[in-house]
């Protein structure tokens, strides 16, 4: 394993980039689910005056100031600019004080309260921006301020270098994946990661992405400067593109989620991340709204156009936030009980909060999409899944109840002839530390002789998809003809978020840490190569690496299907 460093590297006039690199998975948040590392980008202007923008976390205040020390004068840094204010800055930010007392911190309004709270003992020299400020830096380098706040980030700030045609975009536009390269030569290595970072931190908030790049587009920019993951040099307008496209997907979704939250420590944002993640997956958009930031009137309209509404709250001191007592108020007087409701939170010693929302929705006559999530302290990985679980389960509970609600048309003559293709029955099973899961699959085919490959259609909104993105590795257990059903039938059954999918059924573990069904006709450990997006489905495409014939006595079990649309 790699040890933490930073990056520095020379990337415009008087503008340098510092990559603080942490090579693994950084804490359970399932923004970090791909595992790949990421970066924590910070940036030098050197003008007749200094500005330092987004300097790290914490974990890298050491090896961040030394790299300054040995390669800037730290001590005349005269403005500190802060794309969002995130509590686990405060260290680094006390210690350049330290050397340098005379910084003027720039933020946004939401960002200098939160900065105020970080460092509740220090007389913080603040310049809050509304959106017209500027500050010349001399040499040319005037920096203009675009305010972009979303739920998520309530306090994002985007700032622009004129001189250098410089975005600084915070994390907009960003990638959670650490290497040497800086910039994006090859861009279209990325494209996996910058879509899963998409998905989960801006997909819940849409809205506001159109809202940012219509604030942004005026501006002629040649680079990027992102908050995480390589620069954005070579698919600028690319990714400017997909990221409106992506983002008119979500907002013209014709089914849709509210779902509400506030967050004390950030435990509870977590949860409502993992959760849209699961909902948007399943092709269901999301609203997130952070209760604490949003007017009622914005709950309310969210409230209004929603099929369903999920609502998390912390618990601090035994009781509900106001922000959360305001937000179930809106809900109980414009919400109709044919909405589908959920219920999450996190908490330290008690979870009252949670318990009063449940009670109060139950009692209005709420039907809920999934069993209430109540999660002590910081989740893990294993609760990071069951919530994406619980948000897919809620999203298919809404398609489930328009379905109903459309008469079936019957099979066309092509669904008719689609249907008539043959696959193999097959349980696609991987284990990734402690999360585990498994699912029936018939779309399998084998692909290349050399190197031995195979193809798999994995729907969308399956548990598994999530631990099948290359680099990721599973066993697909080819079931045998007349021993087929009862694991046919076991695997079909619809799992609650978090369910052990392998009680009862007798497994043993391959060489790459996946279970292997020991009925099974026989099993082929694989490691993802890569993946195709194909309409509701991903298209994964796997080398075998080992593999062994368990019953030779039997045949392949195969499924025949009446109709291409459906199983």
């Amino acid at each position: 394993m790699k040890p933490r460093d930073v990056q520095v590297l020379p990337i415009a006039t008087d503008t340098s980039v510092l990559r603080s690199r942490s090579w693994t998975q950084l804490r359970f948040e399932i923004e970090y689910a791909l595992a790949r590392g990421t970066t924590a980008n910070s940036y030098l202007i050197r003008g007749d005056k200094l500005a330092l923008i987004d300097p790290p976390g914490e974990t890298f205040t050491e090896i961040y100031l030394a790299a300054l020390h040995q390669r800037f004068d730290v001590e005349l840094i005269d403005y500190v600019i802060l794309g969002h204010v995130n509590p686990n800055r405060a260290v680094t930010l006390k210690a350049l004080l330290k050397v340098a007392p005379q910084i003027t911190f720039v933020t946004s309004n939401p960002g200098a309260i939160n900065l105020r709270t970080a460092l509740p003992d220090i007389d913080l020299k603040i310049l809050v921006i509304k959106g017209e400020e500027t500050i010349d830096l001399g040499k040319g380098h005037n920096l203009q301020f675009i305010p972009t706040p979303n739920p998520r980030f309530p306090d994002q700030l985007c700032t622009y270098d004129r001189q250098t045609e410089i975005l600084y975009t915070d994390k907009l536009f960003g990638a959670h994946i650490c290497g040497d390269q800086v910039f994006d030569e090859g861009w279209e290595i990325f494209n996996e990661d910058r879509r899963y970072y998409y998905e989960c931190l801006m997909a819940p908030n849409a809205r506001q992405v159109e809202t940012a790049l219509d604030k942004l587009a005026p501006f002629p920019v040649r680079l990027y400067a992102t908050g995480h993951g390589p620069l954005v040099r070579e698919a600028l307008p690319e990714l400017t593109q997909v990221y409106r496209t992506w983002s008119q997907q979500q907002n013209t979704q014709d089914i849709k989620v509210a779902l509400l939250y506030a967050s004390a420590y950030g435990n509870t944002a977590t949860l409502a991340q993992a959760i849209a993640r699961g909902i948007t997956k399943a092709g269901v958009g999301v609203e997130s709204i952070n209760c604490e930031v949003a007017e009622p009137a914005e709950i309310q309209a969210a409230i209004e156009k929603s099929a369903g509404f999920i609502i998390g709250s912390p618990t601090l001191g035994g009781h509900m936030p106001t922000p959360v007592q305001t937000a179930l108020g809106i809900v109980l007087s414009t919400a109709t009980n044919s909405q589908l409701a959920g219920v999450f939170g996190s908490f330290g010693w008690s979870g009252e909060a949670i318990d009063l929302l449940e009670s109060k929705l139950r009692d209005a006559g709420y039907r809920f999409g999934f069993e209430t999530l109540r999660v002590k302290f910081k989740p893990n990985d294993v609760i990071i899944k069951l919530c994406e679980e619980a948000g897919t389960d809620f999203a298919q509970a809404l398609k489930k109840t328009k379905k109903v609600r459309t008469p079936r048309v019957p099979a066309t003559t092509v669904e008719q002839a689609v249907g008539q293709l043959v696959g193999s029955l097959c349980v696609v099973t991987s284990q990734q530390d402690d999360v585990a899961s498994g699912m029936l699959a018939s779309w399998v085919s084998q692909a290349t002789f050399n190197p031995p490959g195979l193809t798999i259609a994995v729907a969308k909104d399956r548990a598994v998809e999530s631990l099948m993105y290359p680099g990721k590795s599973f066993v697909l257990n080819i079931l045998a003809e007349g021993k087929h059903l009862g694991l046919m039938k076991h695997f079909l059954k619809p799992f609650t978020p978090g369910e052990d999918r392998f009680t009862g059924i007798a497994t043993e573990k391959a060489a790459n840490g996946s279970p292997v069904l020991s009925d099974a006709l026989a099993y082929v450990e694989c490691s993802v190569s890569n993946r195709m997006e194909a309409g509701d489905h991903w298209i994964v495409y796997a080398i075998a690496t080992n593999g062994k014939l368990l019953h030779s006595d039997s045949l392949t079990a195969v499924h025949h299907r009446k109709s291409g649309s459906h199983y």
